[in-house]
């Protein structure tokens, strides 16, 4: 009878076994033997690298005389020996510039104080040439396993980085030298660096430095928005089988993703499909619910761009096409809420201030509807704010290459901060009634309606950068007109 452990021998994947066999001195050189050349000559440097060039020059000249080490982290684990797609840590991607499907698993950009400043050097598992069993064996980072990286001199070219090879890390990192990491982006790292109370700080500092996006993140930011407005085409495109097909959400969520995949590097966030009363559950991502004529289906969905930059985008979208008196009614307020926090969005203005305008709206608007027992102005009030029974959320969050983005920032700085110019923040007020409330009337249960907008302050006021995905009742009215002939 074998033994549990035979049993988890048993059970390890055939391919595994056998690339963990040692091969014939006659099959290695078999396999070293007739392939084409195939380096990558005259690389271009990728446009972000002179932008990630100056983010580690505000980063240096914070932290000197200290080695900072910004890793790129693991795979994560989805099912035993499975892992999730890779995406590096976003601190990682801000200051190495990596992207994409160039970026690889457990790499480490390392910043090394010298006299002035620091030297950056990128710690990567280079291509596995030719030359080596590597490129067969190795199942984790093999060519023939996982597909072609870059070399040493590759990566060198495209990143504008000194590059050196991985398995260099820990004799580097053990030498006794000051250093501070982003804690628990890779726990072997953490493993070999001592812990630091300066840790807190440079994550802190990673984080907040990312409040006002540059030229090619605003730019990278408007892709991602472009992208998601053709996957709400996509959307608005299926929604007749989404009727016709049982857990209809579904249909709606893997239109999107199929955008997401086909436009960008992946989904910013789990997409959120909320037919009917499901839309008054705020992280609605079970998506498991049928789409049934005459209900409001809430969309709250963004693509991530191969920079990691993501879109952050909510459409709430009648699936007949058309909305009712009491849909209608309350999406207008919702409306109202979102061009008073357009309005409050400016530099010099309190974060805080964008979600106070819209809850301003939003309770003169319960008020006015009979459902407030108290006046507007009594539940504004801190201490009292009756009105968020029905909108529980706040209205707004900066975003970046997280859809939350700088979410490490301390709370004076984010909350009670003010706006900056090239500040990137959503707006998106919501109204939620769910469908066992009964100070509504029963045509209005049920009913959930969130509108989000991505917004960069300017000068003098906010620009919208998703302005071109209809918002107004009537403009989605028609815009699901056109897609649904």
């Amino acid at each position: 009878m074998s033994s549990n452990s035979d049993k988890d021998t048993v059970g390890v994947k055939a391919e595994k076994r056998i690339h963990d066999q040692v091969p014939s001195e006659q099959y290695a050189a078999f396999m070293r033997t007739g392939w084409t050349p195939s380096d990558l000559e005259g690389l271009e440097p990728l446009e972000v690298v002179t932008y990630a060039f100056a983010r580690r020059q505000v980063l240096s000249a914070a932290f000197p005389g200290v080695r900072l080490v910004l890793p790129s982290g693991p795979f994560k684990v989805r099912s035993h020996d499975t892992d999730y797609q890779y995406r590096p840590h976003s601190a990682f991607a801000y200051y190495s510039g990596v992207q994409g499907s160039d970026a690889t698993a457990d790499a480490v950009l390392v910043m090394e104080p010298t006299e002035g400043g620091h030297l950056t050097y990128l710690y990567i598992h280079p291509r596995s040439t030719r030359d080596t069993d590597s490129f067969y064996r190795d199942a984790k980072y093999g060519e023939l396993w996982v597909g072609r990286r870059y070399t040493l001199s590759e990566a060198k070219d495209r990143y504008q980085i000194d590059t050196r090879h991985l398995d260099e890390i820990q004799t580097l990192l053990k030498d006794g030298r000051e250093t501070l990491t982003i804690r628990g982006a890779d726990h072997s790292i953490d493993s070999i660096i001592p812990s630091n109370k300066g840790d807190i700080d440079f994550n802190t500092f990673t984080s907040q430095q990312r409040f006002v996006k540059d030229e090619y993140e605003i730019s990278e930011l408007q892709k991602a928005v472009d992208a998601t407005a053709a996957g709400f085409n996509d959307v608005i495109s299926v929604i007749p089988a989404a009727v016709a097909t049982p857990r209809g959400e579904r249909v709606l969520e893997a239109a999107f993703y199929g955008r997401a995949r086909v436009a960008g590097n992946d989904l910013g966030y789990t997409t959120i499909i909320g037919a009917g009363s499901h839309a008054c559950v705020l992280h609605w991502i079970r998506n498991d619910g049928d789409v049934r004529m005459g209900d409001l289906v809430l969309v709250d969905a963004g693509v991530e761009v191969d920079s990691f930059y993501t879109a952050d985008i909510t459409r709430t979208l009648p699936v007949s096409g058309k909305f009712s008196p009491a849909q209608r009614s309350l999406y207008m307020l919702v409306y109202e809420a979102q061009l008073a926090g357009f309005a409050a969005a400016k530099p010099g203005v309190k974060f805080s201030e964008i979600n106070k305008a819209c809850q301003a709206v939003l309770a003169k608007g319960l008020a006015d509807m009979g459902v407030l027992p108290i006046s507007a102005e009594e539940s504004m009030q801190p201490e009292v704010g009756l009105h968020r029974r029905w909108t529980l959320h706040g209205v707004s969050h900066h975003l970046g290459l997280d859809v939350h983005d700088c979410g490490h920032a301390r709370r004076e700085d984010y909350l009670d901060g003010e706006l900056r110019e090239g500040m990137v923040l959503t707006v998106e007020p919501g109204l939620y009634i769910q469908p066992d409330d009964e100070l509504f009337a029963p045509e209005y249960r049920g009913i959930g309606i969130r509108i989000e907008d991505d917004v960069v302050v300017t000068a003098d006021g906010c620009r919208n950068l998703s302005e071109d995905i209809p918002r107004h009742p009537d403009a989605i009215e028609k815009w699901m007109k056109s897609l649904l002939r």
